[in-house]
């Protein structure tokens, strides 16, 4: 681990902080890393040379004077704990901004492999890989059956009229990012407008529950649930849909978003979605919508990506490609709701 800070986070201020508020924890300097990858919030590692933390925190230049993204993450992760929902021990929330620059929490380190592509994947085989991602699915019946009133959570989102919420929420990130015909885009948004579904009882909605969102143990076993920006209370099955999604093979040669549905033994979206179904006792029969939802919200996504690309906001390897995407996901949510 290099000695030269990363960005964003000064060790010799974080040290100070430990050492005012949790006396003992820390016995001795810290060296950190940032760790690549994620959505927006910064994630590094931070050790003592025996112990070792996570440290979050939004990313660099961060607009919002607010502690509410680190403050949300933190309070759910701290009310999960106890649960049987596999998430990092939570070891403090910091909303003074003159320790490092804006709020942060730390919680522990899990040793554990986000699995991304189906490359990454191959090495355990077909029956492992399988065993993965059916876990994947059992941990999310296990978050969905947590009584959010019970740990705490009670008032963590405004689930009356969530999904219409959703929907316009993200036509209205399509709106912005508009600099090109995309066919197909508003017909998709129109047709989910029309066939809203009918909303189980509310639960905790993870927002981005996936494979490389969960660390994967030398055993096979999930060891942690990563990456709760996005959670709330809402409908679980936008959860299911959205792993659906990502479980369905893409056939794009050379993608640069990767799915792992292509490796050996990964189990189809049909068999994740019945497995959820016997699992959690849910109603499952309006799950084309939710799927093809999370399609439209990719494809949106993507287009935002692309229209930064467009502008010179956006540089890396594969960011040229990201426009040719769009059209093939809009594709899949409109075939995914007329085959129903």
């Amino acid at each position: 681990m290099s000695t030269v800070p990363p960005p964003g986070l000064d060790p010799d201020q974080l040290r100070a902080h430990l050492d005012r508020v949790r006396p003992g924890l820390v016995s001795g300097p810290l060296r950190a890393r940032l760790i690549e990858g994620g959505r927006s919030n910064l994630t590094y590692v931070v050790t003592d040379g025996a112990g070792q933390w996570v440290v979050r925190r939004p990313p660099l230049g961060h607009v919002l004077a607010t502690a509410h993204d680190m403050k949300r993450e933190h309070r759910v992760i701290s009310a999960l704990y106890p649960t049987a929902v596999p998430v990092p021990e939570p070891v403090l929330l910091c909303e003074d901004e003159s320790v490092l620059g804006s709020p942060f929490y730390v919680m522990e380190y899990v040793a554990g492999t986000p699995y991304r592509t189906a490359e990454q994947l191959a090495p355990l085989g077909a029956e492992r890989t399988r065993a993965a991602v059916l876990a994947l699915v059992d941990t999310l019946v296990e978050l969905h059956a947590v009584d959010p009133e019970a740990v705490g959570l009670g008032d963590f989102g405004r689930p009356e009229g969530f999904l219409d919420r959703q929907l316009r929420r993200w036509g209205k990130q399509l709106d912005a990012s508009r600099n090109r015909d995309l066919a197909g885009i508003d017909e998709l948004h129109a047709a989910l407008g029309r066939d809203l579904p009918v909303s189980p009882a509310p639960t905790v909605v993870h927002g981005d529950y996936r494979l490389d969102n969960v660390l994967i143990g030398d055993d096979d076993r999930i060891k942690a649930v990563l990456d709760w920006e996005m959670s709330t209370l809402g409908d679980p099955l936008t959860d299911l849909g959205l792993l659906a999604m990502y479980s369905a093979q893409l056939e794009v040669p050379n993608s640069p978003v990767s799915t792992t549905a292509g490796a050996a033994g990964h189990p189809s979206p049909a068999e994740l979605i019945e497995r959820y179904a016997a699992r959690s006792g849910r109603d499952t029969s309006a799950i084309s919508w939710y799927t093809a939802f999370a399609w439209f919200k990719l494809a949106v996504i993507l287009e935002g990506i692309h229209y930064r690309y467009t502008l010179g906001q956006t540089v890396g390897a594969g960011f040229d490609r990201i426009g040719e995407l769009v059209p093939v996901f809009i594709e899949h949510g409109l075939t995914t709701l007329q085959e129903g």
